[in-house]
């Protein structure tokens, strides 16, 4: 095996992050150098080895207002030209972007500089960053089968999005549902922040379950929610582990019966790489409504339900989590449903085609300066406009 050197461009949330990172531990595992070029959100995460090196660029939003455009592409073009440099120092045999605003500027560079790229998508419909990438890309890495707004001529693959190698281990442990009398492991999981949403009406609706008693409830939420969510589960003499955040998500997958959560791709990834069902609120304010597709997707495959935020009431919450305990072959059918729906080898297959796309691209035209504008003003015109 020859020993290449790849660029993996991904930053901001951990949307974007986990999956680069997975990627990464596959890649240096089979003997290949990686370069993670992020921004300053994306240096300060903690899981990448030292066998990665980070290099922090400058990374531009397209947002709305004329200063703010302005600042934007002044960033924006500061990061391809870092990105540009560290690529004539040593270019990478492919560059793979993992969308959002920081995959921007690394991709960019690499087309100007003629290098190949991969793109992975990690939610139901394609992000607008990976939208202005997906033209000059070697080929686009999908985690849905369906996933919407693909350019009509995209080089498609179904890979899956990768998950942490301890996540993948949580497989080996099946789902075995609840039996009568005996404990019920709930996790609540509120993404990367929490969800205000869940502390108000979670504790709510396992007050009035019948078989309160026997949950087990580990509950991620804000920092402004915590003690009047902790204090309010004692009340109700439910044990619970109450914090803000948790190291151990594989841990606590593994024990638990139930999950009420987001449905951010990493989520999604996730319940679907371990296989256990969840009641999915997506995060009604995410762009482009991207959880809602992710969520129905994962609903339509069987492996768990759907409930808008707008329509979530205690009331309704409480209704169906005692469905859910009194028919636990309802839980076992989903969590069977939701392991088929994920793919665990999904760094490897994504690590299998950047390998084989970079063998077979012995590089693209660099793409001319006045090309890169075209493109550039198709995909953020009021932007370009405002530097005019």
């Amino acid at each position: 095996m020859t020993r290449q050197l790849f660029a993996i461009a991904a930053g901001g949330t951990g949307g974007h992050l986990y999956p680069a990172v997975a990627l990464a531990e596959e890649l240096v595992g089979r003997g290949h150098r990686v370069i993670f070029l992020t921004d300053e959100r994306g240096a300060a995460y903690r899981g990448l080895t030292d066998d990665v090196q980070r290099l922090v660029l400058s990374a531009g939003r397209v947002d709305r207002g004329r200063l703010r455009q302005l600042s934007g592409a002044v960033k924006l073009l500061r990061g391809v030209a870092q990105a540009r440099r560290i690529y004539r120092n040593e270019p990478p045999a492919l560059v793979v972007g993992f969308g959002g605003y920081p995959s921007i500027a690394p991709m960019l560079a690499a087309r100007l500089s003629g290098i190949p790229c991969v793109l992975h998508e990690q939610n139901a419909h394609l992000g607008r960053a990976n939208r202005l990438a997906a033209r000059f890309a070697s080929a686009l890495a999908l985690s849905f089968v369906h996933t919407a707004r693909l350019p009509s001529a995209a080089r498609a693959h179904l890979v899956g999005n990768p998950v942490r190698r301890d996540i993948v281990d949580v497989a080996a442990h099946p789902y075995a549902p609840p039996a009568s009398n005996d404990p019920i492991g709930l996790l609540i999981l509120g993404g990367s922040q929490g969800a205000s949403v869940f502390s108000r009406i979670v504790p709510a609706a396992v007050e009035n379950l019948a078989d309160r008693a026997r949950l087990r409830i580990v509950h991620q939420c804000r920092q402004e929610d915590l003690e009047n969510t902790r204090e309010t589960y004692a009340h109700l003499g439910i044990p619970a582990t109450v914090a803000t955040f948790f190291d151990d998500v594989a841990g606590l997958l593994r024990d638990t019966h139930l999950v009420i959560s987001r449905a951010g791709a990493s989520t999604m990834a996730e319940l679907g790489a371990v296989g256990r069902p969840a009641i999915l609120v997506p995060y009604p304010y995410a762009a482009e409504d991207h959880q809602t597709a992710n969520a129905r997707a994962m609903a339509t495959a069987g492996g768990g339900w759907v409930f808008p935020e707008s329509d979530l009431t205690a009331d309704k919450l409480c209704r169906h989590l005692d469905i859910l305990i009194r028919t636990p072959s309802m839980l076992a059918s989903a969590a069977a449903a939701a392991h088929q729906f994920g793919h665990r080898d999904a760094a490897a297959r994504l690590a299998d085609l950047i390998v084989a796309t970079a063998s077979t691209s012995s590089g693209v035209p660099a793409a001319r300066g006045s090309d890169l504008a075209d493109q550039l003003d198709e995909e953020t015109g009021p932007l370009r406009r405002g530097l005019a």
